[in-house]
């Protein structure tokens, strides 16, 4: 990258997202070029105000319901591809590197069946770290997902998966046991200086 491009890049585009985006923290030079998230993010969710509120980046086509109610850690932007679906009432926590495939969903709250204008309350969707959850995945009320699993492509997720283990289908069950997860961060260049005492190792 020549100077002029990078001092665009790093002083004016990757401090402007850093601004808007309190809750964004990813690889400062290797996940998203600062101009790309600005244009294809900022832009929509902050300017036209498609989930304006929520301050990490989330795709102009994917809804975020009650993000007040979402607890994520870093590496981790719900919402951030296409077609996702995510309501939050009953409240989710999700854990660091964390991804969500196009067209997944997670509905932590159900309608009540005999008044459809309130919803059901139930213990919060809570998903642990280095998880992957594939495209067109659903992720139903109360469920628990451990550390270092991966949900396959059109699952459906109704009852709690432990950790290490590739879990598919409908309803989405164990498959087989998963190998420990490898990539290390300790060495990572963030977009910004992590939470005092944040633990990498994770």
């Amino acid at each position: 990258m020549n100077p002029i491009k990078k001092f665009i890049e790093y002083q004016i585009f990757h401090r402007i997202n850093n601004f808007f985006y309190p809750e964004y923290y990813r690889q400062k030079y290797d996940y998203m070029l600062p101009h790309v998230l600005f244009f294809h993010y900022l832009v929509p969710q902050k300017i036209l105000r498609i989930n304006g509120s929520v301050p990490w980046p989330v795709h102009f086509t994917s809804v975020i319901r009650n993000h007040p109610k979402i607890k994520k850690g870093i590496l981790c932007d719900p919402g951030d591809n296409p077609n996702i679906y995510i309501q939050a009432n009953n409240g989710i926590i999700i854990g660091n590197n964390v991804g969500f495939g196009a067209g997944s969903s997670l509905i932590s709250a159900n309608h009540n069946h005999n008044d459809h204008s309130i919803h059901d309350e139930c213990g919060p969707i809570i998903i642990g770290n280095n998880v992957f959850v594939g495209t067109n995945s659903v992720i139903l009320p109360g469920v628990k997902i451990g550390d270092n699993v991966v949900i396959g492509a059109g699952s459906i997720v109704a009852k709690d998966i432990p950790s290490n283990s590739i879990a598919v289908g409908n309803p989405c069950k164990v498959i087989k046991q998963k190998e420990p997860y490898i990539e290390d961060f300790t060495k990572t260049v963030f977009n910004r200086k992590l939470p005092e005492g944040f633990n990498l190792k994770f």
